[in-house]
């Protein structure tokens, strides 16, 4: 199996979009810094790492592995188009999903990942861009093979999708990069701080469960900062009015990595006090998902998967085996 060198180019300033709930949020990169949603941490310290936004991409490959090849001939499974492994994504969060900087090329995690699959099984990759609310009757109606785009593994889902995890669901606590907070694991460490976070969202449940603890062990309350634009909530944590932020890992992550003004210091699983999974989805039953889960599992032995990770800062978020349909989030 081949591995290839990354290529890297300087990133300035950037405008991200991040899809949270089927909702779109924008925040600004460089100059405002960033917000978004989705154990251990990686801090965002010290230089910056560069990432690759140009069209030329240089992606990483995978030799054709033949195990995946065999039980996909063998499953039945037709792709749309002959030859082609056709793939959706929603291009609105980096480094998951974005343009390129020709405005016309996909690029990011999702997109790497995507072309690992379509090697392994020795398909063209035919990447698709889709607004995130378009891409479940996109997969059920035949018009895409699959889809990799920060989809959860759910119960719901499940009746209709098969899955194969591929990152762990991971929410982070982000805070200013020179502040005094430096863990953020736990109800305690929560007590007292002004915390940013969406209204509605699956981190606020789980800082109000963690809230209402503390309380009634007698600990001071949360404050909790809400924003209409998550631009004004990164300057609020930045100029100190807020001390941290509680948001999807992935994209806040990036956010840290490329202006280095805040910082990680704890993570929790976006399912909390249950584990949520990310996974590449197709149609129920229709055969592809177990050879997509064939590719993944050499893919993670190969060490390819890892290095697509870690070419747009998401190690942390890696996981040791994909899972065909892993247990999902249960119906609300």
């Amino acid at each position: 199996m081949a591995l290839r060198k990354k290529t890297l180019a300087v990133i300035g300033a950037a405008a991200v979009v991040v899809v949270v709930g089927g909702g779109i949020t924008a925040f600004a990169l460089g100059t405002t810094g960033g917000d978004a949603e989705a154990s251990g941490t990686t801090p965002a310290t010290g230089d910056a790492p560069e990432f690759n936004l140009t069209a030329d991409q240089d992606r990483i490959h995978l030799d054709e592995i033949p195990e995946a090849v065999a039980s996909l001939e063998a499953s039945g499974f037709e792709p749309i188009e002959d030859g082609k492994l056709t793939v959706v994504t929603s291009p609105f969060a980096a480094p998951l999903a974005l343009y390129a900087d020709d405005d016309t090329t996909l690029i990011g995690n999702e997109v790497d990942l995507a072309q690992l699959i379509a090697d392994g099984l020795g398909l063209e990759l035919n990447i698709q861009p889709a607004a995130w609310a378009d891409w479940p009757l996109g997969i059920q109606s035949g018009k895409y093979d699959l889809i990799l785009s920060n989809v959860t593994v759910t119960d719901e889902r499940k009746e209709l999708y098969d899955f194969a995890s591929y990152r762990q669901d991971l929410l982070g606590f982000y805070v200013k990069s020179d502040s005094s907070i430096d863990s953020i694991t736990e109800a305690k460490d929560v007590a007292g701080l002004r915390i940013i976070v969406g209204s509605g969202t699956n981190q606020e449940k789980i800082l109000q469960a963690w809230d209402a603890e503390n309380i009634e062990a007698g600990l001071d309350p949360v404050e909790y900062l809400y924003f209409d634009d998550t631009a004004s909530g990164a300057l609020a944590l930045k100029s100190g009015r807020a001390d941290a932020n509680f948001g999807p890992n992935a994209t806040a992550a990036y956010a840290a990595a490329v202006d280095g003004e805040t910082k990680l210091v704890g993570t929790v699983n976006g399912g909390w006090p249950l584990t949520a999974d990310i996974a590449a989805a197709t149609a129920k039953d229709n055969g592809l998902i177990e050879s997509v889960g064939i590719v993944l599992n050499e893919a993670i032995s190969g060490g390819e998967y890892e290095e697509v990770l870690d070419r747009w800062g998401l190690t942390s978020e890696s996981v040791t085996e994909s899972a065909i349909n892993p247990p999902g989030l249960p119906k609300s």
